[in-house]
């Protein structure tokens, strides 16, 4: 077997929808208009959470989580990718893409981890009332918190520096508009099996069974409330658990497609088309579906805004 030649790789380049003009045309006015709608209703959600006392509970703490997770993942790659959008010079430096790489790996595997948490959250809300105060302690939600995201952290950064010591050969064109893991691991030259075994191994651990653990919280939430003899409460129940569920389907459904289909060695546009619905659709939406149809949240917006005006 003769040896593969690999030299050192000082940047990428991020091919995008370098193809495709429209699209580029396209998704800059539109991917700019969610990524500040991100911005702000997530900063927005974390503000009026911490300023209302009402809202210092389980539910907004993780929500509040949620809104930094959101904007932190979102951040990580859609102002370079806006850059690339309006330029033809659309490098990454080699530590730009692995810190790219990591950090977006991170944010993604850790709100995996906190929507579980945020289902067991409403199961207990709703299922053990009285003992809701007890079982989902202050102490617990830090620690249920804390432990999503050093998860997520210890993870990312054990595959990415997996994937990053591979020897890369001929061009360094990634078919992707961010250093998304799967697309540079087509351009490495070396064995990448172990690469793969921890990439199927984590997907595993982060999108079935979370997703499992989801959806056993929602039906016992819904037995629950089938229960329930008014019927207004009924159906602010089953509303919140719909919208719930449409948002957590979104983001799960669209990241097994990616990561748990059957690998491929001709990159497809269709694979960025969902990297889009999935990392900057589903952050724009979580503030709408999670805390600003909620009352408890408006009201509290409008106190906090009210404080603002009046200080002026």
């Amino acid at each position: 077997m003769e040896p593969v030649n690999s030299t050192e790789v000082s940047e990428f380049f991020l091919k995008g929808f370098s193809g495709y003009p429209a699209l580029e045309h396209l998704f800059f006015p539109l991917c700019s208009a969610m990524y500040l709608v991100t911005l702000l209703g997530n900063t927005g959600i974390v503000v009026v959470s911490v300023l209302d006392a009402r809202l210092h509970t389980p539910m907004y703490f993780f929500l509040g989580n949620l809104s930094i997770l959101d904007i932190c993942y979102t951040s990580t790659f859609v102002p370079l990718m806006l850059v690339h959008l309006l330029s033809a010079q659309k490098t990454i430096s080699f530590l730009g893409c692995a810190l790219q790489m990591c950090l977006s790996l991170s944010t993604g595997s850790t709100e995996c981890l906190l929507l579980a948490i945020m289902a067991y959250d409403r199961y207990l809300a709703i299922c053990r009332p009285l003992r809701y105060p007890v079982l989902m302690s202050h102490q617990l939600c830090w620690l249920l918190a804390g432990a999503a995201w050093v998860l997520g952290l210890c993870k990312s950064v054990t595959e990415t520096v997996i994937a990053m010591r591979l020897p890369f050969c001929g061009h360094r064109v990634v078919s992707h508009f961010t250093c998304e893991i799967l697309a540079v691991l087509k351009l490495a030259c070396g064995d990448t099996s172990i690469s793969e075994v921890f990439l199927l191994v984590g997907a595993i651990l982060l999108l079935p069974v979370p997703l499992a653990f989801i959806c056993l919280s929602y039906t016992l939430i819904l037995a629950t409330t089938l229960r329930v003899p008014s019927a207004a409460g009924r159906h602010k129940a089953f509303s919140t658990c719909s919208a719930h569920l449409a948002v957590v389907m979104l983001f799960y459904g669209t990241v097994i497609f990616m990561y748990m289909k059957p690998k491929s060695k001709e990159a497809h546009i269709s694979d960025e088309v969902f990297t889009v619905l999935y990392a900057v659709v589903t952050p724009m939406l979580n503030p709408v579906i999670y805390s600003l149809r909620n009352k408890e949240v408006k009201e509290a917006a409008r106190k906090v805004w009210g404080r603002i005006q009046t200080s002026r």
